[in-house]
């Protein structure tokens, strides 16, 4: 597990924040909020908290769900960047705030007492080093997970030229011959958005049986201009590096360059569940029931990103964190306040 140390904004090396209410007790290093996930929704959060004078501690296992895409878009003044660029700017300048920042995993945490007061935290958390740290409060950002079809060269050329989001990446492979994989019978919907971007967009059923497609379904994919391709897919084609072709099982080629497909999301909500935070059932798995701020039904812990919602963008994600901490930074200050009238 790597420890980085940060400097402040005066250049010199804090160990901790002067200026925030977390301490270290011989049960473990106290801070006054850990953050779990140091992707767009855990470095915003971590931003805001270091800025409100908050001793903040991010736990990162570097496992970002944007990793094998080469670039985002959509986010207004860093439009084109890379997400490795745009985690190092996150990094750098939680940095410049005292912000923590370790590289490993929470494995377990446990509520510790009620969380109220500057030295009772509220939760104990465990790191995978054996280690445990003390918060006063939590934000899970631990995203989700896309798990893709089944299909030979499908998960090789992910985030390349084969996709899943048209906002992400329609722009830049516009007006080429698309290919839309069916998971389901959902899928339609993918493969009527995605004509926005190209007017030559085949639809392959692969295990979707025709008949599962209302007929509404297909009277829009027609007057979309979409073909529907019935039969399975066998394997992507790809020459010199480059998708150029879907292969059926029955040995026909169709020309494609782009193929967008419908990925599985897997929510990692596993420390939500541990602490007995309420889900919901959604078309794209279970997701913590939150509050606008984030707050889930466990007192004390927020959760942001796609640890709450499958289409959770990178700008949305950053926003989520934003509002978390920021509802964090009050409810911490009036507990504070609250037991100094009560003392």
């Amino acid at each position: 597990m790597e420890v980085v140390t940060m400097t402040g904004k005066s250049g010199n090396i804090r160990e901790g924040c002067a200026h925030g209410t977390g301490e270290t007790n011989g049960t473990g290093t106290g801070y006054d909020v850990v953050v779990v996930g140091g992707g767009a929704a855990g470095l915003s959060s971590a931003l805001v908290l270091g800025r409100a004078r908050l001793r903040t501690l991010v736990v990162d296992a570097g496992e970002p769900r944007n990793a094998p895409s080469p670039h985002m878009q959509g986010y207004l003044s860093r439009d084109g960047m890379s997400p490795a660029a745009f985690l190092a700017a996150g990094r750098e300048e939680i940095a410049g705030y005292g912000v923590e920042l370790l590289t490993g995993r929470v494995t377990a945490v446990t509520r510790n007492g009620t969380g109220t007061g500057t030295s009772n935290a509220g939760f104990a958390v465990l790191l995978d080093d054996g280690r445990t740290v003390r918060a006063r409060r939590l934000i899970v950002a631990t995203g989700l997970k896309d798990e893709l079809p089944a299909v030979p060269g499908v998960t090789e050329r992910f985030g390349r030229d084969v996709l899943h989001c048209p906002f992400c990446h329609g722009w830049e492979v516009r007006d080429q011959p698309f290919g839309v994989l069916a998971s389901s019978a959902m899928s339609v919907h993918q493969a009527l958005m995605v004509s926005r971007w190209s007017k030559d967009v085949t639809f392959f059923l692969h295990t979707v049986a025709e008949e599962e497609l209302s007929d509404q379904d297909l009277r829009r994919l027609a007057a979309a201009g979409v073909d529907v391709v019935p039969g399975e897919v066998a394997e992507l084609v790809v020459e010199n590096d480059r998708l150029t072709g879907i292969r059926l099982t029955d040995g026909s080629v169709h020309a494609r360059s782009v193929l967008y497909v419908g990925p599985r999301p897997a929510p990692r909500t596993g420390l939500l569940e541990r602490l007995g935070a309420e889900l919901s059932e959604t078309p794209f798995g279970a997701y913590p029931v939150v509050d606008p701020t984030g707050l889930t039904s466990v007192p004390g812990v927020w959760a942001a990103g796609n640890a709450i919602g499958f289409a959770e963008q990178v700008v949305h994600a950053a926003s989520g964190g934003y509002r978390a901490a920021a509802a964090i930074v009050g409810d911490l200050l009036m507990t504070d306040l609250d037991a100094a009238v009560t003392a």
